[in-house]
């Protein structure tokens, strides 16, 4: 299934020089999120995956839907200020300042093996961020997969060493 004619294309948002890429309608046809769920999945089946990671928002559509495909449990990265428990926190670089992202304290026991899944690769901030919440916690990284990699922003760059995965590149 060529999963690219299910990406629409919006250019200058959300500011004018950048081409958004709407993963809308690929979430909204059964058949292209099947399949791109189930891609994920067949990646990763042989890691016995215990947990499934996805950051706010898109990230948790793909990462619940793949953590229940593949029988395994759900977390959420979330923005700061937006979980009810004791958290932990990894920074990470935005074009201009900082951001984070918080987990719960307790998500993600030593050992656990976990997935970290997101819809979009661009610079790897994101992606890096989960990685140091995850490992601060003892967790065990199995992979980073992705719907789509923006391969001329070389986010690879700053998840050197782990398996990286993603559908669609451009």
């Amino acid at each position: 299934m060529d999963l690219k004619t299910y990406i629409r294309d919006i250019p200058d948002w959300p500011k004018e020089g950048v081409l958004f890429r709407d993963i809308t309608p690929l979430l909204g046809n059964k058949d292209s999120f099947k399949y791109a769920i189930d891609a994920i999945a067949n990646h990763y089946r042989d890691k016995k995956v215990d947990i499934v990671l996805g950051a706010e928002a898109r990230g948790f559509i793909i990462a619940s839907a793949l953590a229940y495909k593949m029988g395994c449990g759900f977390v959420p990265a979330r923005k700061p200020g937006k979980l009810p428990y004791a958290t932990c926190y990894a920074e990470y670089e935005l074009e201009y300042g900082v951001d984070k992202l918080e987990m719960h304290e307790d998500a993600i026991k030593p050992r656990d093996k976990v997935l970290i899944v997101d819809d979009v690769i661009a610079t790897g901030g994101t992606a890096a961020a989960k990685v140091k919440l995850v490992e601060q916690l003892g967790g065990e990284i199995v992979g980073v997969a992705f719907l789509i990699e923006l391969t001329f922003l070389n986010g690879r760059k700053k998840l050197e060493g782990y398996d990286i995965f993603s559908l669609i590149s451009y």
